[in-house]
């Protein structure tokens, strides 16, 4: 993991606010201790899940979005070091990574130009770059036995999960995708709205679920290539679901687990599915904040649920560029898919 920077039980310290008679989870999360391998320390270590940050948006730029979903990470790691450790769930359940250096793709990234041809090209070999150091550590993560969550980048990076914990586990994987786009679109060269059609293309990805897809922005292209593969690829939409009530919530959960339960699967959540959250896609018309939880908690609690990625959240592009909401939501989420696999493991 030599791309990974290290987070230190001084790094947690520091973004912990400590406070008489409160135990919060940055005082009882695990770092690797300094000179320890972490490959070694990783696999020996009792916490259950492994989180690392993604600070990255080249994969956003790529699909000509904005930029942004690099700051997701540290509002992130701030936001879980601060909540209270308790009966409901525990810090030690985890151990704290790190985040992934992307600071040269990033820096190559900022004045390429999306319009032309030349650095769209520049822009897809930055995303492949990326695509193999998230491989390397979600793989890693699961040949040490732990559950991988994953925070912040763009949806480009559920290429790196889905190909990562199909290494890991050696075999093809299936996706459960909460997003208000399919991101299988055509393969175009490397960014956030092809990750998934990569990943079944290569073969790293079985089976996929897109759920509350919006209808206004799926391309008629991407509507006729899932239907020829309904059997593997399939999906339902928001509008569905919320406006015309063809469809209820939970039933479409239910028959969303029927579709992929049989194999391990990849927890993916696009934070552009929800109303106001400063993304890369912002919408105004979504899943509530109530329904994205329910729906982390309802998936996670299947014993294959093999990890669990938030993204497209881009805090500095909010109205309040030092506010901790979406990085607070991060937390929300970490915590109910942590609660929901405790009689699991």
């Amino acid at each position: 993991m030599e791309k990974l920077i290290p987070f230190s039980i001084a790094d947690l310290a520091k973004v912990t606010n400590h406070r008489s008679g409160e135990v919060k989870f940055g005082e009882k999360m695990l770092t690797v201790p300094k000179g320890e391998n972490c490959h070694d320390y990783l696999k020996a270590c009792e916490a259950k899940y492994a989180i690392f940050g993604i600070p990255e948006d080249v994969g956003v730029r790529a699909n000509y979005g904005r930029p942004g979903a690099g700051s997701a990470w540290e509002s992130a790691i701030s936001s879980i070091a601060n909540i209270q450790h308790n009966r409901f769930c525990k810090g030690s359940q985890i151990i704290v990574l790190g985040r992934l250096d992307v600071s040269e793709e990033m820096l190559e990234a900022k004045d390429l130009d999306f319009h032309t041809t030349a650095d769209r090209k520049k822009l897809s070999a930055l995303v492949e770059k990326i695509d193999k150091d998230v491989v390397h550590i979600v793989s890693s993560i699961i040949k040490s036995g732990k559950i991988p969550i994953i925070i912040g980048g763009g949806h480009n990076n559920a290429y790196g999960n889905i190909k990562g914990t199909a290494l890991g586990l050696g075999k093809p994987i299936n996706a459960i995708n909460f997003d208000a786009h399919s991101d299988f679109r055509i393969l175009e060269g490397r960014h956030s709205g092809n990750g998934f059609s990569y990943a079944y293309e290569e073969a790293f990805l079985k089976k996929y679920f897109i759920f509350g897809l919006h209808e206004n922005y799926t391309s008629k292209n991407v509507l006729d290539n899932l239907k020829k593969l309904e059997d593997r690829v399939t999906y339902n939409t928001y509008d569905e679901i919320k406006v015309r009530h063809q469809k209820a919530f939970l039933p479409e959960m239910i028959k969303a687990l029927d579709f992929i339960k049989m194999e391990p699967y990849g927890i993916e959540i696009d934070l552009d599915a929800i109303p106001n959250i400063a993304s890369s896609a912002m919408t105004l018309s979504g899943f509530s904040v109530e329904e994205l939880r329910q729906f982390v908690y309802f998936f996670g609690n299947h014993k294959n649920a093999a990890y669990l990625h938030i993204c497209e959240g881009a805090p500095e592009l909010g109205e309040d560029k030092n506010n901790h909401l979406i990085g607070k939501l991060i937390g929300y989420l970490v915590t109910d898919f942590i609660k929901s696999r405790k009689d699991l493991i």
